[in-house]
């Protein structure tokens, strides 16, 4: 090949690197916990895992791998071999969002977790998760729909969600409060009105319960994109990475300027 087109070539692939080497590297947020979170099957349909429409938020760089399950806890989790294939598959850059308490917390349950093994088992997470050099997000669980009698909203997971935050500060970990935000959403929306966002239903209503629903931990559709913006509005205050990734949606006069 003459010299002179090797010479260009050279260039063009330098150029070529140069761009590709300027735009974010693809990355993967893991989402670990349990049914306020998953994805739904189809059977389970209105009701939604704040986990989907949370995967909507980003740009081509974020993959959203939902690995939060239905009815576990954190000792579940582990027990059941659904942690280690994330820390596995772990890279650089990565995040694991976790957001576990809900079934941990119930001593009649078979996912219960000691107040102890609890905060082991977060501990393990965050350690496991900075070990392959990515980054570890804790969230308090989020707020199950119970008011008092005089219209206030109840602290369901008061015990477990300062587990939680105690983790973080030992840590150093970023928090995600969803706990008390979620709690703040519901007591804006009132006693009647937060019905909307969960998945209360009438019977006949919608044909996956015949028999209706009377649901107040998991949400509707609504619901589930309300709790996952309480999310996003805390990646972004938390100053996370991540936030640089959402989707940036173009109002319509930059729109019709570009079209000109």
């Amino acid at each position: 090949m003459p010299l002179r087109l090797l010479l260009l070539s050279a260039t063009a692939l330098l150029v070529l690197l140069s761009c590709v080497g300027g735009a974010p590297g693809g990355i993967t947020v893991y989402l670990i916990g349990d049914s306020t979170m998953s994805v739904k099957e189809r059977r389970a349909y209105p009701e939604t895992g704040w986990g989907m429409p949370f995967s909507a938020f980003f740009d081509e760089t974020v993959t959203v791998d939902n690995r939060a399950q239905n009815g576990r806890s954190t000792r579940t989790f582990i027990a059941e071999n659904r942690w280690q294939p994330v820390a596995d598959a772990l890279k650089p850059g990565d995040y694991v969002f976790i957001q576990f308490g809900h079934n941990d917390e119930v001593p009649t349950k078979r996912s219960y977790t000691t107040e102890a093994d609890f905060r082991a088992n977060l501990t393990r997470f965050v350690t496991e998760t900075r070990a392959k050099k990515a980054t570890p997000v804790l969230l308090t669980p989020v707020a199950r729909r119970k008011f008092d009698a005089a219209g206030k909203v109840e602290d369901t997971h008061a015990v477990y969600a300062a587990i939680v935050r105690r983790v973080a500060q030992e840590q150093q970990v970023p928090l995600i409060d969803l706990s008390q935000t979620s709690q703040a959403l519901l007591q804006q929306y009132g006693v009647e009105n937060s019905k909307l966002l969960f998945n209360q239903l009438v019977p006949g209503e919608h044909p996956n319960y015949p028999d209706g629903r009377d649901d107040n931990t998991h949400f509707s559709e609504l619901g589930a994109r309300k709790m996952a913006q309480l999310v996003l509005a805390d990646i972004r205050a938390l100053k996370l990475e991540l936030a640089n990734r959402v989707v940036k949606v173009q109002s319509k006069s930059t729109v019709d300027a570009q079209a000109r």
